[in-house]
């Protein structure tokens, strides 16, 4: 089954712009983020498919893969040069240092369909952890500030005993006679060549029975403490790499990461649109009509703002550097203050 187009999903155009992207991102992921929709399955999809989306067309390499092929999958590695495999268009594409087992796009699926076969369970070979999640609800003046905080993490760690090969070391065990250790099988099939993990030792080399601690899996379930620090500056939807924090890898290969998703909570007081922080403070007529100095809340603080005579109800106010801070490092928003008239 095909999936959505990821333009599609974030409703903007093929021609985007980056800022667009993110822009569109933004607002899907706030409007179906599962704290928001708490018990909405519907939600928490459409939250996934925004989150895949976003990760391919927010970066050029893979969004150019993506507009070339129609799909874009780790295993396919650009490399403009000579000697490798040309799909007809100006480039040419290496395949030998891809796992051709990974991934739904795999090409070991696409090929095996060419030259025949059909698709087959494969055992694994090394294979890097898994990437993980994790939802993190912050409040309005967390996310302002940064803040550290000590998160326990559900994840499968690397099994000690066999180091990830799932093989019982205790008992003994020996080279694999299929593929005399090196834990690949290579196949020619006309002029190509493909490598894959050993049928009979699943890329591990060695043969042996199962290891008793992860009964064969390689990894044992485990909960870690995990201290982060979340920058000054984070909004709803923002993604927090924490690498080698993912489950463990198999058969020496490392951890995946941990991915923090940020969602922020509303303010009682305070409004957020980009850096800027906005908010609403009352005055009396007489005060707009002659004038006056008043003390207003900011997120440093309090400060004296002055009003001059004759503001009008729903006239703005701008302090300068008030507002959140920058994420890349550039001048912080400004606080912008809309004057509502009591009578």
């Amino acid at each position: 089954m095909a999936k959505e187009d990821y333009y599609a999903v974030l409703g903007v155009g093929r021609d985007a712009k980056e800022k667009d992207i993110k822009k569109a991102y933004r607002r899907l992921a706030r409007k179906n983020h599962p704290d928001v929709n708490p018990g909405d399955k519907g939600a928490e999809e459409r939250f996934k498919r925004v989150q895949e989306a976003y990760d391919v067309l927010s970066d050029p390499k893979k969004r150019a893969l993506y507009d070339r092929y129609g799909f874009y999958s780790e295993n396919l590695k650009e490399h403009p040069g000579s000697g490798q495999a040309d799909f007809g268009g100006t480039h040419a594409y290496d395949f030998s240092g891809a796992d051709f087992g990974a991934g739904e796009s795999s090409f070991r699926d696409i090929f095996a369909d060419l030259f025949g076969g059909g698709r087959t369970s494969r055992p694994a070979g090394p294979q890097k952890g898994e990437d993980l999640e994790h939802h993190l609800n912050i409040s309005f003046m967390e996310s302002i500030q940064g803040l550290a905080t000590h998160l326990t993490v559900s994840r499968e760690d690397t099994c000690d005993a066999c180091q990830g090969s799932g093989i019982d070391r205790s008992g003994g065990s020996q080279t694999c006679p299929t593929c005399h250790g090196t834990g690949q099988e290579v196949k020619a099939r006309g002029v190509m060549r493909f490598s894959n993990p050993c049928h009979t030792c699943g890329g591990a080399g060695r043969v042996g029975g199962p290891c008793p601690i992860c009964g064969g899996n390689g990894r044992v379930p485990a909960h870690q403490a995990v201290t982060v620090r979340i920058p000054p500056g984070v909004d709803t939807g923002y993604r927090m790499r924490v690498p080698r924090k993912g489950n463990g890898g198999r058969l020496g290969a490392p951890p995946g990461d941990l991915y923090l998703i940020i969602s922020v909570r509303p303010h009682d007081f305070f409004r957020r649109e980009g850096n800027d922080v906005l908010c609403k403070v009352p005055v009396t007529v007489t005060e707009a009509a002659l004038g006056t100095k008043i003390e207003v809340p900011t997120i440093d603080g309090k400060t004296l703002l002055r009003i001059p005579p004759g503001t009008q109800s729903g006239q703005k106010f701008r302090l300068r550097g008030k507002g959140a801070p920058s994420l890349r490092g550039e001048a912080r928003g400004n606080q912008i203050r809309a004057k509502k008239l009591d009578t």
